[in-house]
């Protein structure tokens, strides 16, 4: 295999896939953890963080903002030095960063310049702006309201907010500013999304829907810092998927986040009568830990109602694909929010599979894949998408001929060991290429 590589050429695995995994930490929760350290001057130690690349740019921002950044492994250390007063914050690819950072810049003095690569520069930020701005922060945006964001702190007061569209990243972002404002701030969503913020900030949830805010929560979200950061369970769907593609596959994966609020896809595929488990072993920093399993077997077609699409909207791609090989119609609903992920990932996944011989359509918002037809091998462009890059790679495992994933490498953006592991499963089924 070689050390760099661009494309992936991947044909039908010949034997079942068994393997123990144990997967890098979560990147909502180390981007989470990193970001969180501008709440202290105390130096924070973080294990197992995350490698992806936008678990790097976390930590590229934060040295931009001041703070001294040591990196070794997956062991990081942030250190206090005096926050500048202006920089130019390069979020590369990251929505998370760049939204949150949004927030928990715009009650602080000075000025702040957030840019992105091409991808996340068409990302919209009006949506965490706009309510930002109801708390009298200053944020321009350019136009089409995207990055470049200029930030100009101000004094802000604690608002209330009642979201029209669940997003935990624009929650995320509300929260964070709350905790520089005047006030309470107050933030409800219609479905409930990711917690990870909430859970850090030992939050409870009122029983009107509202979660709540104030300065002096700043110390709760220092303190939560501490402990070795799980698994990333997005990540984990991916093997799950493969193990559940390919005849006769049983996979573990331990120290992994099984966060109610991130484990939709297993709860989707066991409602399918998917041989897919989950077993509680701890608690860290506030977040459920523990192990998967997953063996093959026979199960349904998928269903995906709107009130679940939040909780695995980025799990999506991967159960699409192994949703064409389910006998039957499988449907998603209300999933437009993909149309704004890194590609316009509902055109992609019906892209990719219609090429590999199967029938998805578009109706409206919901994707409807109907399944069963035997899939033949395509060129894929994942349109530097990191997700579908890797849910294509899966679906080469069990199609006829070969699959060619072109920029395979968009894949470190998330989880850069994807290729390598799922090479050491497949050594006969993946070859890399420069």
């Amino acid at each position: 295999m070689a050390a760099n590589f661009r494309t992936a050429h991947v044909t039908s695995a010949t034997s079942p896939l068994f393997a123990q995994l144990t997967l890098s930490g979560d990147k909502s929760v180390s981007i989470r953890r990193a970001l969180f350290s501008l709440f202290t001057t105390d130096t924070i130690r973080l294990t197992n963080y995350g490698s992806g690349e936008d678990c790097q740019t976390a930590l590229l921002c934060l040295r931009s903002l001041g703070k001294h950044v040591e990196h070794e492994g997956n062991r990081v250390t942030i250190s206090h030095r005096e926050m500048p007063k202006q920089a130019t914050l390069d979020c590369r690819n990251s929505g998370t960063t760049a939204r949150l950072l949004m927030g928990l810049l715009a009650g602080r003095v000075g000025e702040w310049t957030l840019v992105g690569d091409e991808s996340l520069s068409r990302r919209p930020m009006e949506r965490v702006a706009t309510p930002l701005r109801a708390m009298g922060a200053e944020i321009e945006l350019a136009d089409g309201g995207c990055l470049p964001a200029r930030i100009v702190g101000r004094t802000l007061t604690g608002t209330d907010h009642d979201l029209k569209i669940s997003s935990a990243q624009v929650k995320s972002a509300l929260l964070l500013a709350g905790l520089s404002a005047n006030g309470v701030t107050r933030v409800r969503e219609p479905i409930a999304s990711r917690d990870h913020t909430e859970r850090l900030l030992g939050l409870t949830q009122a029983p009107d829907g509202f979660w709540s805010v104030h300065q002096s929560i700043q110390t709760v979200a220092v303190v939560s810092l501490r402990g070795k950061i799980p698994g990333d369970i997005s990540s984990a769907a991916f093997w799950a998927v493969a193990g559940l593609l390919v005849p006769g596959s049983d996979i573990s994966i331990e120290n992994v986040v099984l966060n109610p609020t991130r484990t939709g896809w297993l709860t989707c595929l066991k409602n399918a009568g998917a041989n897919v488990n989950a077993r509680f072993e701890r608690e860290t920093s506030g977040e459920p830990v523990g192990t998967l399993q997953i063996r093959y077997g026979k199960f349904s077609p998928l269903h995906v109602y709107a009130s679940e699409v939040p909780g695995l909207i980025d799990e999506i791609p991967a159960l699409a694909v192994l949703a064409a090989m389910i006998d039957g119609e499988s449907r998603f609903e209300q999933v437009g929010e993909l149309r704004v992920k890194e590609s316009d990932r509902l055109q992609a996944i019906t892209n990719g599979l219609t090429a590999m011989g199967a029938k998805v359509e578009i109706l409206g918002d919901d994707l409807i894949v109907h399944g069963g037809a035997k899939l033949r091998g395509a060129t894929i462009d994942p349109q530097k998408d990191h997700r579908i890059a890797m849910s294509f790679a899966l679906a080469g495992l069990v199609a006829s001929g070969k699959t060619v994933i072109q920029d395979a490498d968009c894949a470190a953006v998330s989880y850069p060991e994807f290729f390598a592991q799922l090479s050491k499963l497949v050594t006969d089924s993946l070859t890399l290429t420069e």
